[in-house]
């Protein structure tokens, strides 16, 4: 085994300071720029010991010395700055739909440097979403970057992470799906690889940057053509036995409704889902794959999605009840149904919760915007990163 070379430590010494690294490294990542005074508040460490460790980030190519951060009002002279490295290390993040996949590099801090996007035929092989991969990986890589470090892949579906394999994905049609080595083979780079499912990375993204930073309770409801949640309760992920925790689509809500993707009958996501609100507002069924545009543009009478607000408002009331989240961020459609019914959606959820959970709660969308999902397929690459840089770059 390697030993350090480093003077005067010891493993205990070097597990500790790698440790430091990493907290330093994550702190500066979530916001992109900081300063030395707040690291060293945050961090509980004096100032020289500080200085050390951005220096040795420095030098690893991922932080660097920036202009001075004013820390407080009056507080004294600015503090010196550090902040993520343009050109350090990155990562290729996947975000596989129902209808399309968009491909992102994204560097630390959370930039997304490169977007590609492309749309899927109906229940997509899944050989054919890698090749369809693999062309938005070179058209998002063509200008030099920095090294590459990790690929993350969000998936619509219940997800084995430690196998790479999508368990579920009804919308796409897939069953027990090698997905992590078909992006492997067709990628072809010497990079881990890891696969999340699109809800529980959301509400991962959100909760690290988004409309849920400093919340220790959100849910993230996405609407991909399907619906989903990821669940974050007491500052961590929810994910179950099984990983089938939040798929709350599947909750059944009309047992003479009609059959759902899954098998069953009247699911939530049979009222709410793409299909049902595309019929609501007369919208061909080839716009089901771009719905989020659709009901950006939409201009008709919005009393056509009083039944769809409604379903939505009541859904929301058994979440709520059950999590007694402090945020709901309403994701993919979902954010744009919002902005045309979202005080029918709130006052509906308010008179079918519970009253103490339902005044707890907000109701919002992405702080994220459109990227929720792929930022968080891009925290699930920058995790080896993140847990040790010197053992990734060194």
């Amino acid at each position: 085994m390697p030993v350090s070379t480093r003077a005067g430590t010891g493993t205990n010494q070097e597990a500790v300071r790698r440790h430091n690294l990493a907290t330093m490294l994550r702190s500066v990542h979530q916001v992109g720029r900081t300063s030395r005074a707040h690291l060293t508040t945050t961090m509980a460490l004096n100032r020289s010991t500080i200085a050390d460790l951005a220096s040795e980030l420095e030098a690893l190519g991922v932080l660097r010395h920036a202009d001075p951060v004013a820390t407080a009002p009056r507080a004294g002279r600015p503090s010196a700055g550090i902040e993520v490295v343009e050109g350090g290390p990155d990562v290729i993040a996947i975000d596989v739909g129902v209808d399309r996949v968009v491909v992102g590099r994204v560097g630390l801090g959370g930039r997304v440097l490169e977007r590609a996007q492309r749309q899927l035929p109906v229940s997509p092989d899944p050989r054919d979403v890698g090749d369809v991969i693999a062309e938005l990986v070179e058209e998002t890589h063509q200008r030099p970057g920095g090294p590459l470090v990790g690929i993350g892949v969000s998936v619509p579906g219940v997800v084995r992470r430690t196998e790479g394999i999508v368990q579920f994905a009804p919308n796409l049609g897939w069953h027990d799906v090698g997905f992590a080595q078909v992006v492997a083979d067709r990628i072809g780079r010497d990079v881990p690889i890891a696969l999340g499912n699109d809800a529980d990375l959301g509400a991962r993204a959100e909760h690290f940057r988004g409309a849920g930073l400093g919340v220790d309770h959100l849910v993230y409801i996405s609407g991909d053509v399907g619906i989903g949640a990821g669940v974050i309760s007491g500052g961590a992920p929810l994910g179950g036995a099984g990983g089938f925790a939040g798929e709350v689509g599947h909750m059944a809500v009309d047992p003479e409704g009609l059959t759902c993707h899954c098998g069953n009958r009247g699911c939530w996501e049979t009222k709410i889902g793409a299909d049902a609100i595309a019929r609501a507002i007369g919208a061909p069924a080839d716009s089901v794959a771009t719905l989020g545009a659709v009901l950006d543009a939409y201009v008709d009478d919005a009393g056509a999605l009083d039944a769809i607000a409604a379903d939505v408002g009541r859904g929301l009331a058994t979440i709520v009840n059950m999590l007694n989240p402090q945020v709901v961020v309403l994701g993919g459609f979902l954010a744009s149904l919002h902005r045309l019914v979202g005080a029918d959606i709130v006052r509906e959820m308010h008179d079918a919760a519970m009253q103490a959970p339902g005044r707890m709660v907000k109701i919002c969308t992405p702080g994220l915007g459109q990227n929720s999902v792929l930022l968080g397929a891009a925290e699930l690459a920058f995790e080896a990163l993140l847990a040790d840089p010197v053992g990734v770059l060194a």
